[in-house]
């Protein structure tokens, strides 16, 4: 496959534990430790001799690309797919699209859809198969989060607006390793919110960071909507 091993935190792919994880994705804490041991820390890392994840002081930590493959893991399985099925699928569609990161590549994720039970890939010229060893043809799909994800020129995705891009609120890994930012700034989110928690007015912390108060307040949403 074509994905650099990353086998250590590198500069400007982010990083990313199991509690960053729960906190950006929305995740239950306890099934995304579940989910980065079992899948990534073992089948897919097994699988493909690839490291999806290293030791910062000692805790694990991935990198965005597997942050946003587990943001898909999780939205097919609220749709209805059994961990069997998406674990299957993210194997045949890395084989496919030769990538370590098949749930975070825009030609994947474009694609993509669910009946509830399996999950089912739309090729360019329109036609619908399932994603197991039969293709057979289904028609039924659901597809939610797309739209919220930026993508380079090798259409991996670079950038994630976890509470959309009508918001302030990004997630870049060239700035703060990819911890929540305010769009365009190096301003982590949650020290505006520590601030906010500390009854600071909205007013004062936009004055202080120069940054207006909807940014701002964009902060104070996302993380008391993840608290």
């Amino acid at each position: 496959m074509n994905d650099i091993l990353q086998t250590k935190p590198l500069l400007g792919t982010g990083i990313y534990t199991v509690p960053d994880i729960a906190l950006i994705l929305g995740i239950p804490y306890s099934k995304a430790l579940r989910w980065f041991n079992t899948f990534w820390g073992d089948h897919f890392a097994k699988k493909y001799d690839f490291a999806y994840s290293w030791n910062v002081d000692l805790i694990k930590a991935v990198n965005f690309h597997t942050l946003i493959e587990l943001f898909t893991f999780y939205q097919l399985s609220k749709a209805g797919v059994s961990t069997r099925e998406l674990i299957k699928a993210h194997d045949i569609l890395s084989e496919q699209y030769d990538t370590h990161f098949p749930f975070a590549t825009k030609m994947v994720l474009e694609g993509l859809r669910t009946d509830g039970k399996k999950i089912l890939f739309e090729q360019k010229d329109g036609s619908i198969y399932a994603v197991d060893r039969t293709l057979q043809f289904k028609l039924n799909f659901i597809k939610e989060f797309l739209k919220n994800l930026d993508f380079d020129s090798d259409s991996l995705a670079t950038r994630f607006w976890p509470a959309g891009k009508d918001k302030a609120i990004v997630c870049d890994p060239h700035h703060q390793f990819g911890q929540p930012v305010i769009i365009g700034t190096n301003i982590n989110s949650e020290v505006l919110y520590r601030m906010y928690l500390a009854k600071e007015p909205v007013e004062f912390i936009a004055e202080l960071y120069e940054i207006s108060p909807e940014k701002v307040q964009d902060a104070i949403d996302f993380h008391k909507s993840a608290a």
